[in-house]
């Protein structure tokens, strides 16, 4: 083989791999710039999906304040209602007790004279008098 053959293979190799890393950098530099281009849209996406995020933790925010603000209702009205039960239960206490010490004077009362009328309870309201 002559020595200008063997240069000319040297040189078409050299070419051909000067060639072949081209070809692959010119690749390499597409992925690069399809790469970005999708990590571009994914942060776009990103920015537009956070958005509606914030948007629903201000709801969920807005829902947590009404469910407290109800919650604060409810206590202030079992409170209340708390209250209104012992003042019913205290004005019962009371209305038993006149009832009784009521019970006791009509008892005495016809004790002392067996044979007068005496006022009905059911007919007290009316005015009307039983006798005994």
């Amino acid at each position: 083989m002559a020595t200008s053959t063997i240069v000319w293979i040297i040189v078409i190799v050299i070419v051909a791999v000067l060639l072949l890393a081209a070809l692959g950098w010119a690749l390499q530099r597409r992925r690069l710039q399809q790469r970005r281009a999708e990590a571009e849209q994914i942060r776009a996406e990103t920015v537009a999906e956070s958005r509606q995020v914030r948007q629903r933790e201000a709801i969920a925010d807005e829902t947590a304040a009404e469910a407290r603000a109800a919650a604060a209702q409810a206590d202030a009205q079992a409170a209340r209602a708390a209250g209104l039960e012992q003042r019913a239960s205290e004005h019962r206490s009371a209305a038993t007790s006149s009832r009784d010490e009521l019970d006791r004077k009509r008892e005495y009362a016809d004790k002392l004279d067996p044979t007068s009328e005496t006022v009905d309870e059911a007919d007290h309201s009316t005015g009307r008098h039983r006798t005994t």
